[in-house]
């Protein structure tokens, strides 16, 4: 969870980047953490199967959907990345990644049940309410700069139904008979996200969505060394996220629906930064500070009674 809701972060260090461009480190960094993972924690210990041992048996139908579940992934953050660039995090994550978690959250939960269902599906309305608070806080903002606010929250929601559609295809390659284990999951899935990236984050620079010129490469090989450093940063952090959450998920107490819905929680910690750190909302009006507010405490109230579901399955 405060991997998911920090790698974006190492965006904001890099002011004038422009984010098709900064996606290339962050695809590099995804698979460096891959990569990373997979030789050291995944090739230790007595149980399960070694990272290397699991790759070379892996059948065709869970290879196939852990690539389709990166495939997904990518296409939904590079519009999450976009809505971030045109609307902040504050706005973007709550948006996109509460839908996510919504979507998410229900569909893994149809594969596998598992928790309390009055819980999960009771914090999951919360989240609901506080993605509508934040939408709302937006749209004021906006107003109150007279800009058009509507392409941020478009670009979130289109993300987050994708970001939600992504995790269920990980469950089927984890879960089904003879699945493979997290860490070589891991792996393939960001092998999805690299060859998914190459044609789609090339068709975003000759045709950009959030408004702006069409981006050269040559912008890539001009930008500071510590542009392309924090790139791959923001990529390894959301891999170490993904990485844990996949090894929470295999483990019958926790379960794809509550894991997936508890790394979600991304979203308080995205728009804490938002709001607190880089200062998105500064000087706007009580109301809409009232909004953030209860959006917060929405969200608080969503994510413990999803974190508690597990606690209370037989209830």
């Amino acid at each position: 969870m405060s991997c998911w809701g920090s790698w974006a972060n190492t965006m904001k260090l890099c002011p004038g980047y422009r984010f098709q461009l900064f996606y290339w480190d962050y695809v590099i960094g995804l698979l460096f953490g891959a990569i990373l993972w997979g030789f050291t924690l995944g090739s230790t210990g007595s149980e399960g199967v070694s990272f290397v041992a699991d790759l070379t048996k892996v059948h065709p139908y869970h290879l196939g959907m852990a690539l389709l579940g990166g495939v997904i992934f990518n296409l939904a953050n590079l519009l999450l990345v976009a809505a971030i660039d045109v609307a902040g995090l504050a706005v973007a994550f709550p948006i996109g990644i509460g839908l996510a978690l919504v979507i998410g959250a229900i569909s893994n939960y149809v594969i596998n049940p598992a928790g309390n269902p009055l819980l999960l599906f009771g914090g999951i309305a919360l989240v609901v309410a506080a993605i509508v608070m934040d939408a709302l806080a937006y749209r004021l903002r906006e107003k109150e700069r007279r800009n058009a606010g509507s392409k941020g929250i478009l670009l979130s929601l289109l993300s987050g139904v994708l970001m939600g559609s992504f995790y269920p295809f990980v469950s089927k390659a984890m879960f089904t008979s003879g699945a493979s284990g997290p860490y070589a999951v891991a792996f393939l899935f960001v092998i999805g996200v690299a060859l998914c990236a190459l044609p789609a984050n090339y068709l975003l620079m000759r045709k950009p969505i959030d408004g702006q010129t069409p981006v050269d490469f040559s912008g890539y090989v001009a930008a500071p060394k510590r542009w392309h450093l924090w790139g791959a940063i923001g990529g390894m952090v959301w891999c170490t996220g993904a990485v844990f959450n996949f090894v929470a998920a295999r483990t019958h107490f926790v379960g794809p629906a509550v894991s997936y819905s508890i790394g979600q929680g991304a979203t308080m910690v995205s728009a804490g930064w938002g709001v607190f750190v880089w200062r998105e909302f500064a000087g706007t009006t009580s109301r809409i500070k009232l909004l953030l507010t209860f959006m917060f405490i929405f969200f608080l109230l969503g994510l413990c009674a999803i974190a508690a579901a597990p606690l209370f399955a037989g209830h």
